[in-house]
């Protein structure tokens, strides 16, 4: 077995009230091992934070070929630094959740996601392109754990049962997978000119959530002479897809470290009507944009890292936009009113003014200094 106590985060934020693995990973490792032991050849996980799960199978069974599916980019990295930290040869590869992943797969690992429409759109995979006698092993904290999951796995598969709770975790069990009709996801709806179009782990879904709908209604105030635009950490890209719409001289470029988001972006571009005018790009906090690229950046950044209320991911985003923004250039960002950010874009980004403000949510106008 690997020592779980080395795992880090990286490139995710360290700190000491998040961790990168817990009870649930060692409790699906120890339900799965018989089922390695019988089928080595055919092995998925899907959902494995930072790498415990894919090192968990390869210490378990030597040799074994592992597909893994991670939404967020931060995690892939994290695996292959974790094995190279670790000194792990075994073999992996990354996918999307589609039938690369899946086909064949007779032992499938899943770490929970709190959505029930990512549970659905992830069983509904499993049922569709795995082997007809595909033993699915779902496993979470209990209490994150609801009823409804089980009714979820129950329209996909013929038999799911939940094992004993061990250290605040449960493993639910899928069996008899039942393929028929269609997968249902992506799904699309369209708000005035925007389609949005959306995998199940996108948040917000098809709708528009009320932070960006505070954001929409002032963004023809920014800088009106800006062509070159990032719509960072773009969910379904309503943001992007908008300032397109609006602003058909501009270079738009939206990106997002999560995979079911990107591939949502990108079928919303091409269903509004603005795909030649959006690049979409997986990438961590845009990475690989290039320093002082950027007239405009759009923000709503997440206020939690998994379960937990944190502003790490907020502040991270908030250093990127700083370092993709010209001097003069205008950082829009709207955030939660109780978080109070404006100190800290202040002093990351340069002076920021209040554009709108209600009890939930304060849109900011910040100018990078030069």
């Amino acid at each position: 077995m690997i020592d779980f106590e080395q795992l880090r985060r990286w490139p995710d934020i360290e700190a000491p009230e998040l961790v990168a693995h817990d009870a649930t990973d060692r409790l699906l490792l120890d339900t799965a091992d018989e089922a390695l032991t019988a089928h080595p050849e055919a092995v998925t996980v899907i959902g494995d934070r930072y790498g415990a799960l894919t090192l968990g199978v390869a210490a378990l069974s030597p040799g074994t070929p592992v597909r893994v599916h991670q939404d967020a980019l931060s995690g892939e990295r994290a695996l292959d630094a974790n094995a190279g930290r670790l000194g792990v040869t075994a073999t992996w590869t990354h996918h999307g959740l589609d039938e690369a992943l899946l086909e064949g797969a007779r032992t499938v690992l899943v770490q929970l996601p709190r959505g029930l429409d990512a549970l659905d759109e992830i069983a509904g995979s499993i049922a569709r392109y795995a082997h007809p006698d595909v033993r699915v092993l779902a496993g979470g904290r209990v209490k994150h754990m609801t009823l409804a999951m089980n009714d979820v796995l129950a329209r996909h598969f013929g038999e799911v049962t939940a094992g004993l709770s061990r250290q605040k975790s449960r493993v639910l069990t899928a069996t008899t997978p039942t393929p028929g009709g269609a997968l249902g996801w992506p799904r699309t709806s369209r708000h005035g000119d925007v389609v949005v179009v959306a995998h199940g782990a996108a948040f917000a879904g098809t709708s528009i959530d009320v932070g960006t709908r505070a954001l929409l209604a002032v963004l023809d105030r920014a800088a009106p002479e800006a062509r070159d635009v990032v719509d960072l950490g773009c969910g379904t890209g309503v943001l992007a897809a908008s300032f397109a719409l609006a602003r058909p001289d501009a270079r738009v470029v939206a990106t997002d470290q999560s995979w079911a988001a990107v591939e949502s972006a990108r079928a919303t571009m091409t269903a509004t009507g603005v795909a030649d005018r959006v690049v979409v790009s997986r990438d961590d906090a845009g990475s690989s944009l290039a320093e002082a690229s950027a007239d405009v950046v759009l923000l709503n950044p997440p206020f939690h890292v998994g379960a937990t209320v944190h502003t790490a991911i907020a502040h991270k985003l908030f250093e990127a936009a700083a370092r993709l923004l010209r001097p003069g250039g205008e950082l829009w960002c709207v955030w939660n009113s109780p978080l109070g950010h404006r100190p800290v874009l202040e002093r990351v980004v340069g002076p920021t003014t209040q554009v709108a403000r209600d009890r939930r949510f304060t849109v900011t106008r910040s100018v990078r200094r030069g």
